[in-house]
């Protein structure tokens, strides 16, 4: 596909992207989305917000609200740097991925390994991640590529919510990739646990065990999303709102 110096290629209508929360259709009172979210994502406190990290995509909440204060829209772009940007608020800019820190760029800008580690996840996510390799997306276009071993990586991509049985071979992935280093959390397991957070037997994603560089939500994200996020930690896409199009910028 020619994206991104492009056009984006058409999303299904089935497509579940940036979710967008309006406020004033919120009545005072109402906790119907809030008992219908299966992951505790949305919260009404101190106004409607809806937590990316723990959010599965589900609609749930969308059909439980009665005035259709909350839905999901078809963009895609969803990859910030920060964990507290995934918490969507009403009448609040959503904050994209920036790149990475000049130094950092430097080093990563044009040539970028990276390990995947499966932590316990449900081969939705790794199936997006590896469909980035063939001839549609051609991940290698961008000088970004999946290694074989940690040693020959610049990062590590974790999916998964990282079970017990799995969380000292990620930390030994993370030690045996050479520094400097970066660290990916795709899909909202690997963000928050997902529908298994809070599991006796779950650590409820990667940042409570290594330094996150880069959060990609979904469950799963989709394909476009995960390279939207990589191309932003590198500089290689301009920062405009998230109701434009995205250009490339040259290598």
């Amino acid at each position: 596909m020619a994206w991104p110096s492009g056009n984006l290629p058409a999303l299904p209508d089935r497509f579940r992207g940036l979710p967008v929360l309006d406020q004033s259709r919120c009545p005072s009172g109402c906790q119907e989305c809030v008992t219908a979210c299966p992951t505790d994502a949305i919260r009404v406190e101190n106004g409607l917000e809806l937590d990316m990290g723990r959010c599965l995509f589900c609609t749930d909440c969308v059909s439980a609200c009665p005035t259709g204060a909350i839905r999901f829209t078809q963009e895609h772009r969803l990859a910030v740097r920060h964990r507290d940007d995934l918490v969507v608020r009403s009448g609040q800019p959503f904050e994209l991925a920036r790149p990475l820190e000049q130094k950092m760029l430097r080093i990563f800008g044009r040539s970028l390994k990276l390990r995947v580690v499966s932590a316990g996840g449900s081969n939705a996510c790794e199936a997006d991640v590896n469909v980035l390799s063939t001839i549609v997306f051609d991940l290698g276009r961008f000088g970004i590529q999946v290694v074989a071993s940690p040693r020959h990586a610049d990062g590590v991509v974790v999916i998964g919510p990282v079970p017990q049985n799995m969380k000292y071979a990620l930390e030994q992935t993370y030690e045996a990739t050479p520094a400097p280093k970066i660290v990916i959390a795709i899909g909202v397991c690997a963000i928050s646990g997902g529908p298994f957070r809070d599991h006796p037997e779950v650590n409820n994603g990667t940042d409570g065990i290594l330094p996150v560089d880069l959060y990609i939500p979904g469950f799963p994200p989709h394909p476009l999303t995960i390279l939207d996020g990589l191309l932003r930690l590198l500089g290689r896409l301009e920062e405009l709102p998230v109701n434009e199009q995205p250009k490339a910028l040259s290598r």
